[in-house]
């Protein structure tokens, strides 16, 4: 670790996530959430922290799991009920959704104003969104929703930048980044990894018809970060506050 790095770990310590109290996870689409952070939402929930989800696109292209027959508008219903069953089983009430398609079928600008808005409405203190700096990651949905949320947090405090977009400034605390290949901070999520698979894979049948690959991936993922953590299971995320948005180059190491 470098000098520098290790001064500013001491002088812009970041921010623990489980303190605050408002979260909105924001999902590319409908079942990425509980995949990428269901368990810290649950977590969260049950604390009685004020959680909100929000769903960046309707899934209508995810049918490679879907029963015969089951594809556009009628497959983005079906998930949006799994949506809705799903946030319900993790405890989480208040469930929003943008109206675009998945497969990139939008402007970035629009999805970025669409994630703007609630943003102003909900006013979080804490955004989790994908991190869109994963060298591997090809999925257009998933860079997008990360890099919207990526160009909002830093502005969403600035009453200023808001203003032009007609919007009210919120004081955003941190961004946690989940699909993350650097994480730097972990939540004990011990006795909530049963309820994280079972919102996969009883509320999200029509792309998760029985358990797979993503179940034993999601076990070895909790059990390594839990080493990390000195728990049983836990899950990791790259965390920014606000000083570590900008112009600090060693946040991102």
């Amino acid at each position: 670790m470098s000098l520098t790095r290790l001064v500013l770990r001491f002088a812009a310590p970041l921010p623990k996530l489980e303190r605050f109290e408002r979260y909105l996870f924001v999902g590319p689409h409908p079942d990425d959430i509980e995949i990428g952070a269901g368990a810290t939402a649950a977590k969260l929930a049950d604390a009685g922290k004020a959680v909100c989800f929000l769903i960046c696109t309707d899934g209508r292209y995810g049918t490679d799991h879907a029963p015969a027959g089951l594809a556009g508008d009628r497959l983005a219903a079906v998930r949006r009920k799994e949506a809705e069953a799903s946030a319900a089983l993790l405890g989480v009430k208040d469930l929003r959704f943008l109206p675009f398609s998945d497969g990139g079928f939008y402007e970035l600008e629009a999805l970025k104003a669409g994630i703007a808005g609630v943003i102003a409405d909900f006013k979080p203190d804490v955004i989790f969104a994908p991190d869109p700096c994963v060298t591997s990651e090809c999925h257009t949905d998933h860079l997008n929703a990360g890099e919207a949320v990526r160009r909002l947090a830093c502005f969403a405090p600035n009453p200023g930048i808001m203003g032009a977009m007609g919007l009210p400034a919120v004081r955003l605390q941190a961004l946690a980044y989940y699909m993350t290949a650097k994480p730097n901070q972990f939540v004990n999520t011990t006795g909530y990894l049963s309820r994280q698979l079972h919102s996969i894979y009883d509320c999200h049948k029509s792309q998760f018809p029985a358990r797979d690959a993503v179940a034993t991936y999601l076990k070895l993922r909790a059990a390594d970060f839990g080493l990390r953590a000195l728990c049983p299971c836990a899950e990791g995320f790259r965390v920014l506050g606000q000083t570590q948005m900008h112009c600090l180059p060693e946040a991102g190491a």
